[in-house]
């Protein structure tokens, strides 16, 4: 059973250190200190959810359906561009550049929205969860238990990125940091979001 689990743990951190827009997004609220909270907590129960789901065998429906990743994948890429735009505005507002939290705060809504949308809207995040962690799971005795690992690095992953970013605050209290940040912020979400697009035009292609 330790095998299965450290094996599951392994396996999801693997698929979830890569750098992306959800990640960016947690590491850049982290810095800032706004709501870090909920973000984790959306981010990392969002995945137990979706890796639960692909335990449960329903990777194998979402295979099936092709027109639902279709979706999917539009509207995420919609969110990413959008999401690009707003950091690229960021680095010419000094006043979102504030690392000490004094400038302006953003609303807890707005901070949810962005990291639910961020999470869901990703057809990579189905991918990964449901039906990649679902498939792995599946060759063992105990799959729920290889799934088990794979949400605690969900988990440890998004605490340690969220929480853990406040080391490099020093840094960031200078408005140079903050404008390269987000223009590799922007970088990654343009970046994902046409990587989505070639990915669904050469599997409808």
């Amino acid at each position: 059973m330790l095998t299965t689990a450290l094996s599951g743990l392994g396996f999801g951190f693997s698929l979830i250190v890569a750098i992306g827009a959800q990640n960016a997004y947690v590491m850049r609220q982290g810095l800032r200190r706004e709501h870090i909270g909920v973000v984790v907590a959306i981010c990392a129960l969002s995945d137990v959810a979706l890796i639960s789901l692909g335990a449960a065998g329903v990777g194998a429906v979402i295979s099936a359906h092709p027109a639902l990743l279709v979706t999917v994948t539009l509207l995420g890429c919609a969110v990413l561009t959008w999401y690009a735009i707003q950091a690229l505005r960021r680095t010419v507002r000094s006043e979102a550049l504030v690392a000490d939290g004094s400038g302006e705060a953003v609303q807890l809504v707005s901070v949810a929205t962005t990291a639910a949308a961020l999470t869901w809207l990703n057809p990579h995040v189905y991918l990964d969860t449901v039906v990649l962690v679902g498939s792995v799971a599946s060759t063992y005795a105990a799959p729920w238990v290889f799934a088990a690992g794979a949400m605690m690095a969900s988990v440890i992953w998004f605490s340690g990125l969220g929480f853990g970013a406040q080391v490099l605050r020093p840094l960031f209290t200078r408005p140079v940091a903050w404008r390269v940040f987000d223009l590799a912020v922007a970088a990654i979400m343009i970046s994902v979001a046409a990587g989505m697009l070639l990915g669904l035009r050469d599997w409808l292609g």
